[in-house]
């Protein structure tokens, strides 16, 4: 093969990498049953293709060949291992690998990464390693890559990865899709972590960017990924949320990068393509009648959406679906923004006196946006010294940089 023909075929593996190598790996996992072995597997299989294919010529099925080498390159390198340590263990090891005489076929490939998530997402690992193992096995960022966008140190990053690791292996952890009478509480959890990440990606919580679009990214692929292998109509209202929300990005910041607010946003930079997806999946949701928070969520959301203007909001229905959010998962969050709603729909005076029983509870004093909320209605109400109180307040918890610098604009507008 000339070297045009080598260089072509090193793009396509490539390619077929960047495409493919979370698949081959989650069904690598499945087959070896250790993260670890099947990560050295995953890169050895692409060595060989890169090797191979220029000689012998791309495989029909790319995906099944780099599994079926993965799993020869692991079973050689466990054996290797056997002059050096115990013989049994090592015998017991590779006698414990999945035999597939078979080609994998892309509905298993596609159930692999659903394990993958599931794994990843388990009750018994803390949320943040939930998180870090989630952004490092299924949706492939390095450790690095990680640690950035969550502002920590990428030693103590790829420590508590590899404590997940070994909490999975060694409380032996199934790799598997939860049972049907198991799988709501499980599904939350996964539901959960994306959301998180989703979160971190639309509004970091520190830092001098308002947002990382990696990170909102790869939450939406998730999402997207969740439902098409197990379209749950709450995982359906967590992608809309995440559509919604994200079909606005264009128009969150000014061209100096500060914020702009919802009813400040020109409309006409919002996402449409995302907007109708979103509104579709929403639909679907709500249709099934066994609808959640997030779907919820996602109407709220998509009555923003549908709105041709600020003005054109209808508040009303808004109000109605935080009160159904409330009924069904009660908390200070989702109280503030029915306060918020409410002074919407009935004035400021209204929503200020929610949000100051909340405040008066203890609820929600070190959360700066409950605050920032009650300053702005008391801004617009001409009451400046409580507002003043409030923003500062709400600058001193807040450790965003962008809303920073928009609170101390609202501070300098208040009259003396």
């Amino acid at each position: 093969m000339n070297d045009n023909s080598t260089e072509r075929v090193r793009a396509i593996a490539e390619s077929i990498y960047r495409a493919e190598s979370r698949r081959v790996f989650a069904t690598l996992i499945r087959l070896l049953g250790d993260f670890d072995i099947a990560e050295e597997a995953l890169h050895d299989a692409f060595r060989a293709a890169l090797e191979q294919w220029p000689r012998d010529g791309i495989p029909d099925n790319p995906r099944a060949w780099l599994v079926s080498a993965g799993r020869f390159k692991a079973i050689d390198a466990i054996r290797r291992g056997a002059r050096f340590d115990s013989i049994e263990d090592h015998a017991e090891h590779v006698e414990n690998i999945v035999d597939e005489s078979t080609p994998s076929n892309d509905e298993s490939i596609e159930d692999d990464r659903l394990r993958l998530v599931f794994t990843c997402c388990h009750p018994a690992l803390s949320s943040d390693a939930q998180v870090a193992l989630t952004l490092r096995e299924v949706c492939g960022l390095t450790t690095e890559e990680i640690a950035q966008a969550f502002l920590s140190g990428a030693p103590t990053l790829a420590q508590r990865i590899v404590r997940a690791k070994a909490k999975i292996r060694d409380a032996r952890i199934p790799y598997e899709v939860p049972a049907p009478e198991e799988l709501p509480q499980r599904l939350d959890s996964v539901l959960r972590v994306i959301y998180l990440v989703f979160n971190e990606g639309y509004l970091a919580s520190s830092g001098s960017s308002l947002t990382r679009v990696d990170l909102s990214g790869e939450a939406i692929r998730l999402g997207r990924l969740l439902v098409d292998l197990l379209p749950e109509p709450e995982a359906m209202g967590l992608l809309a949320l995440m559509l919604l929300h994200e079909s606005r990005r264009a128009a969150r910041t000014a061209p100096d990068g500060e914020i702009v607010l919802l009813n400040d946003q020109d409309r006409g930079l919002w996402n449409r393509d995302q907007i109708d997806e979103g509104l579709s999946l929403v639909e679907r949701a709500l249709s099934s009648r066994r609808f959640g928070p997030y779907s919820l969520q996602a109407a709220i959301a998509a009555v923003h959406a549908q709105a041709a203007d600020a003005d054109a909001t209808d508040w009303h229905e808004i109000v109605g679906l935080y009160d159904a959010l409330q009924r069904i998962e009660p908390s200070p969050i989702v109280e503030l923004n029915h306060a918020v709603a409410v002074a919407m729909r009935d004035g400021p005076a209204a929503g200020v006196a929610l949000i100051e029983a909340i405040l008066a509870r203890g609820d929600l004093k070190d959360y700066h946006l409950a605050h920032a909320a009650h300053a702005d209605l008391c801004r617009r109400l001409g009451k400046a010294a409580e507002a003043r109180a409030s923003y500062q307040r709400a600058l001193a918890l807040s450790r965003q940089e962008q809303e920073r610098r928009f609170l101390e604009r609202r501070l300098a507008e208040l009259p003396a």
